[in-house]
């Protein structure tokens, strides 16, 4: 595994990972715990499918959270309050009166620990009682892997001194063409879910859930990306295309997603023990400097974010999102590309 600096920020050093089977490789720098690049190697070639950026400052402003790590909650929870064994907490507000991706200044904008174990890439983070307004001090681990089936293995481990509400996925935006090529809408997509938790106007889960059967959301059929985003379904048209949680059939670590480009021949398969994934069409890129001077827009990228529903804490109905005190939190994704 090869170790290199990658900047300075709020005095501290951020460094960048490489890790490689020979196969595939994977950037990581420890600002955010950020996946940077990640892709395939052919003749010599790295075919990255990642969006990502060349500078820590570029990062510092990640208005899309590119390949970031997300906490203490992902997604979005309505009007930043919830209650929790009687109490109402109100949390960082940053996105249309709710919050968004653990508020103000979520687990995308720390400076992670590191160390090394094997082939093993290890990231440690304290996120201390009362930052962005959530109990307790929770110690969260991620460990970052290569399979021999050219995967990128995520692993999050955590713990809480006190009951606590936990959310936590990576924000990678993949486009299976390459990056920098253009939009995400000619690349095929798979999801196994019958049903979604659909958004109202400020894209806020409500406790309620919605078939896919007959609708655009409908990926249980393999198709573009592109067919349906500009239907005038409500949900649809309330994000701006797709950006909603599927609710993901099965238990269990499974594969729950595969995506294909016919450009490239690249197929990536997503396999977790998560209930839900949002999958989201990068409906608000816009003019962002990207790596090697170029430029994403609008749909350049897409994400899949395996995770826990949004605004759980909020709906009776959706999976408990309270971490115990003392509990031991674990989940696993792996990104698995092929050709």
């Amino acid at each position: 595994m090869i170790c290199s600096d990658f900047g300075f920020i709020d005095g501290k050093k951020v460094k960048m990972y490489i890790l490689s089977n020979g196969k595939a490789k994977a950037e990581i720098i420890t600002y955010g715990a950020t996946v940077r690049s990640f892709g395939l190697l052919e003749n010599g070639d790295f075919n990255d499918v990642l969006l990502g950026y060349d500078t820590l400052e570029e990062y510092a402003k990640n208005d899309g959270y590119l390949g970031a790590i997300i906490g203490r909650v992902g997604n979005r929870t309505g009007e930043g309050r919830f209650v929790l064994n009687g109490k109402v907490y109100h949390v960082g507000i940053n996105d249309n009166g709710n919050s968004l991706h653990g508020g103000i200044k979520g687990f995308d904008s720390k400076v992670w620990d590191d160390k090394v174990e094997g082939d093993t890439l290890v990231l440690s983070y304290r996120s201390v009682d009362g930052e962005e307004g959530y109990p307790g001090n929770l110690d969260i681990t991620v460990k970052y892997s290569l399979t021999n089936a050219n995967g990128l293995k995520i692993e999050y481990f955590a713990v809480c001194d006190a009951d606590t509400v936990v959310n936590f996925t990576n924000h990678a935006y993949f486009n299976l063409n390459g990056q920098g090529n253009g939009d995400i809408l000619d690349n095929v997509l798979y999801i196994d879910a019958d049903k979604i938790t659909p958004v109202d106007e400020k894209l806020i889960c409500r406790n309620e859930f919605y078939e896919v059967e007959d609708s655009v959301f409908d990926f249980r059929t393999p198709k573009r990306i592109g067919v349906d985003i500009e239907s005038q379904d409500k949900v649809m048209k309330n994000c701006g295309g797709y950006d909603v949680n599927y609710v993901l059939n099965g238990e269990g670590f499974r594969k729950i997603a595969y995506a294909k480009s016919d450009k490239t021949g690249i197929t990536l398969s997503v396999f977790t023990d998560q209930k839900g994934v949002q999958f989201y069409s990068g409906n608000f890129l816009s003019g962002v400097n990207g790596k090697n001077g170029t430029i994403y827009n609008k749909r350049n990228g897409f994400c899949l974010e395996t995770q826990n529903f949004p605004n759980a804490i909020n709906c009776k109905d959706y999976p408990n999102s309270v971490l115990k005190k003392g509990e031991k939190f674990y989940s696993v994704t792996v990104y698995e590309l092929s050709k």
